[in-house]
């Protein structure tokens, strides 16, 4: 008859197995909050997802798409003539949005949670989306005998322009301002169907925008796939525009002016 020696191990066996899977598991929750962490600070600090509602910077632009939006910008980064900004509702700009009821349960919960991280952009009505085209001390001018915007005297050469017919001014609005200290001027690139700083020149703020209302600067179309770009600033089209500041040019104004 042999005996049977126990050496421990099939004993020992069991509760390593689950100490292992524990210690795993464990691990994931760890990377997992990590991650969630991550995704915060990156879209407290860094970048957020925007979606678009309107046709107002039609082609650059569609409706439904998703881009990426720096938040560096202007914080930390200058805005510049040229880029593409999200801003907040400066006042008055926005209808009040209609009551619409929310998702409740676990659709309500997932959609929260997504948002708050991040990975989901925000579904509020209270931003918006142009091309800055004043900077401050900046005077913005439409339009010349030619239909071009004018920029401190200098005139552009706009290629994102999507105009409703080929010879038509770049707005059909004319106008002469001269952008406040603090403050951007903007613009739609569907220009004749953009409610941008145009349509509030006779608002009190004069349809300028303030800089602390800037959230940020679209960097990237990051959906649909098909569409994926990067924002072009079109440095080129501000070429020849020198920068001044507002104190040199006097008091500011803000008028409308019948269109060339």
């Amino acid at each position: 008859m042999t005996d049977t020696v126990d050496t421990g191990e099939s004993r020992a066996a069991g509760p390593s197995r689950r100490r292992g899977a524990l210690l795993f598991l464990r691990d994931i929750v760890v990377i997992f909050l990590v991650a969630l962490l991550v995704s915060f600070l990156v879209k407290t600090f860094l970048i957020r997802p925007f979606w678009i509602p309107s046709e107002s910077m039609n082609d650059t632009l569609q409706v439904d798409d998703r881009i990426i939006v720096s938040l560096l910008t202007p914080t930390l980064v200058p805005v510049d003539r040229g880029e593409i900004v999200v801003f907040e509702d400066p006042g008055g700009w926005l209808p009040e949005p209609a009551a619409e009821p929310e998702e409740s349960g676990i659709v309500g919960a997932i959609d929260w949670f997504l948002t708050f991280v991040g990975l989901a952009p925000e579904d509020d009505h209270g931003y918006l989306i142009k091309r800055v085209i004043g900077l401050p001390g900046d005077r913005v001018q439409c339009c010349n005998d030619f239909g071009q915007l004018t920029v401190n005297g200098v005139p552009l050469d706009e290629p994102y322009l999507h105009l409703d017919a080929e010879g038509q001014p770049a707005s059909a609005q004319g106008f002469d301002v001269t952008v406040p200290e603090g403050h951007v001027w903007v613009m739609g690139d569907n220009r004749n169907h953009s409610g941008d700083s145009r349509a509030h020149i006779d608002a009190p703020g004069g349809g300028f925008v303030p800089m602390q209302s800037l959230v940020g600067r679209a960097i990237l179309v990051s959906w649909p796939l098909e569409r994926w770009a990067w924002l072009d600033d079109f440095e080129s089209t501000f070429v020849g525009v020198e920068p001044q500041g507002a104190a040199e040019l006097g008091p500011v104004s803000a008028e409308a002016v019948p269109a060339a």
